[in-house]
């Protein structure tokens, strides 16, 4: 295997000034999700929003980009895991897209609490290529500026 081929997992922590509940809220709920998620430079139509939070359900969306709304990046994850402002594991059918490095990405956010009112978000994604895998940092990263925002 060629090292253009190795994959790998993104693992991201981060701290979040705001209580575990809240947290999970703005992955679950929809008018949250289209308040903050996507990197800048993006955005979530609240139409494109669904969300059933529950094995077996799913969380729909479109990601736009503001400066040609004819790019976009359309989301589709199915829940294989649920645990209530604790932790939602889904799955992702990438089959189709370029530069994935298999057939199905597995997202798992897991929520703790943080001295404070804070809580502790851990992010797990993947598998990635290696040429992918800096790129998803930089759009997570982007994403959770503005939803440090969104929350505060």
């Amino acid at each position: 295997m060629s090292d253009s081929d190795a994959t790998t997992e993104l693992v991201i922590t981060r701290i979040f000034d705001a209580p575990r509940e809240l947290v999970y809220r703005a992955f679950t709920d929809p008018d949250q999700i289209s308040a903050w998620f996507g990197p800048v430079g993006w955005s979530v139509p609240r139409d494109s929003v669904e969300v059933e939070a529950k094995v077996g359900g799913h969380q729909r969306f479109t990601m736009v980009n503001d400066a040609d709304p004819a790019q976009t990046s359309p989301v589709e994850t199915t829940f294989v895991e649920v645990v209530e402002n604790e932790l939602l594991v889904g799955e992702e059918d990438v089959s189709a897209l370029p530069d994935f490095a298999g057939d199905v990405m597995r997202m798992r956010l897991e929520f703790h609490d943080e001295p404070g009112g804070r809580t502790r978000l851990v992010l797990t994604q993947g598998p990635f290529s290696r040429e992918v895998v800096e790129q998803a940092r930089a759009g997570w990263g982007s994403s959770f500026t503005k939803l440090d925002k969104t929350l505060g």
